[in-house]
């Protein structure tokens, strides 16, 4: 596994998303709790950017046809999305948010 910064922790809202660009891809990271999360910052469906949408737990939502998607599998969990996200490890160094591109998961 090769992990790059994100992010800094203290811009990742708690229970909310943070768009970044992690080495020219396009990235949600979504922080529940002391766990954060990352997902690619595009809904299968209509191209739409996962990150303006509203999250709730571990799932968040496309604002545009409101398809929802879990952020630790990037799973679709309702129509009209069928087709999941890909999403990335992550981990935290001291107060930064590391991500791995080199295996998306999906």
């Amino acid at each position: 596994m090769t992990f790059v910064q994100a992010a800094p922790l203290a811009d990742v809202p708690d229970g909310g998303a943070l768009a970044v660009e992690v080495d020219g891809q396009e990235i949600a990271l979504v922080r529940d709790g002391d766990d954060v999360y990352a997902i690619r910052d595009e809904c299968s469906h209509a191209s739409i950017p996962l990150s303006e949408g509203d999250v709730e737990g571990c799932e968040i939502e496309c604002w545009l046809h409101g398809s929802r998607f879990d952020v630790r599998t990037g799973k679709p969990l309702n129509y009209p999305a069928t087709e999941a996200v890909p999403t990335y490890s992550t981990q935290i160094e001291g107060d930064t948010v590391m991500v791995d591109l080199s295996t998306p998961r999906s």
